[in-house]
Formats: structure tokens, sequence, C-alpha cells
């Protein structure tokens, strides 16, 4: 009888929220995770604590419903997380104010400076250190010679150094889930070097994820 791997799970929440949960049209608090890591594991054997899921934290905004709102979901999202023996690494999301001038490289640009549109201040949210827990994690993992093969869902190429160092000087494998789904103009598609630089490669579309959202009660 054949020995089971040992898996290690890394998801990177953000990562995951654009590229598959957002073209679902749904909510973390609706999407199976558990089931989900099943799917990808297969019959081999994920490690006690080696179910990782990294995001940044939503902060209430004082007199902000919606950041109030945002937060208790989010709280509530990792107490069902926390429920299923998931270890979460989160990092605090930071706030910046960006500026995009209203010029050629902008679609339709002639018709919003006819209105009198220069420029378009928003405010954005990004992660921070999330790319970094999680290659710490993967090394110290391989290192400590916890997992056979690492599942990596994300597509963010900062990790392939990581993941370069615990193929290599490790003998780990690692596998890169990626996904090729559309919602309206806003498409998914897998990282080609993410692809180039892992053991075994899974992509998936909108009918792999859809059986993994949860029916709610009406």
């Amino acid at each position: 009888m054949t020995e089971k791997k040992r898996i290690a799970i890394f998801i990177d929440g953000g990562n995951f929220h654009h590229l598959a949960i957002k073209k679902l049209m749904t909510s973390e608090l609706e999407f199976d995770f558990e089931q989900f890591v099943l799917f990808l594991a297969q019959e081999e054997s994920i490690v006690d604590s080696w179910k990782r899921y990294y995001v940044g934290t939503v902060r209430e905004k004082e007199g902000d419903e919606y950041s109030k709102q945002s937060m208790a979901r989010q709280n509530k999202f990792f107490t069902n997380l926390k429920k299923e023996s998931w270890v979460l690494r989160t990092s605090k999301l930071k706030t910046r104010i960006e500026k995009i001038t209203v010029d050629e490289r902008m679609q339709n640009y002639e018709k919003l400076k006819s209105i009198g549109l220069k420029e378009v201040i928003y405010e954005r949210k990004r992660e921070k250190g999330i790319d970094v827990m999680m290659a710490t994690d993967l090394i110290v993992g391989a290192v400590e010679d916890v997992y056979d093969m690492a599942i990596v869902v994300s597509s963010d190429a900062d990790l392939l150094p990581a993941i370069e160092w615990v193929r290599k000087s490790k003998n780990k494998q690692v596998m890169y889930v990626g996904f090729s789904m559309q919602n309206g103009n806003d498409t998914s598609k897998p990282l080609y070097s993410m692809i180039m630089n892992t053991d075994i490669q899974r992509v998936l579309v909108e009918t792999d994820l859809r059986c993994f959202v949860k029916k709610m009660l009406l």
C-alpha cells in the first residue's frame, strides 16, 4: 500500500477573493473551504495545523456602517475557519490615497475631459506582508519536514523564490492552484511563471468551484 503524501495548504485570501470569490458573485462566508481543500488534496493526508489562510484584516472606521459590517462578516468568517482547525495569518490592511490623471491612457478620456474631469482620487486598501508570511511558512515547513507537498492557492509571483528553494533544496513538491474565470469584463487567468516553476498545476474554472458555494437558507 502506497503511503499517503503529507499535504500543507497555503491560501492567499485576498488573491483568492479577487480571482475566484468575486467571479462566483458570492462571499467567503458562503464558500466551503473545508470541502475545497479536501478536493485539492484528493486522497492525500492534510497535516494538522497546516491548513493556513493568509489575509489582511478589515478595520472599523468610526461612523462608517459599511466598514463595521465588513469587520463583523470577516470576524464571523474567521470564527468558522478556526472551528475547522485552520491557522489564520493576518496583517492589517493599509489605506492609501491614489490619484489617476485623466489622459490618453484611459478609455474615453476625451469624453471625461469634456465634462471637466481632470483626475480621479480614490482610496485603496493594500495588504502588507502576506507574501512574506506565506513564503516564511513554506520554508519553515520544508526545513522542519512537515509536508511532502505544498498546495499554494495564490497567483503572487513574489512567492517564486520560496517555491524554488523548497523544491530544489528540500526536494518538496509544490502544487500551484490558479483560476481561469470571467465575470463580465473582469477576467482571472493563471500565472504563467507559477505554472512553469511548480511540480503540479491545477487551473480551476467556475464549474470546478460552484459546488463549494453553500446553499444558504432563506
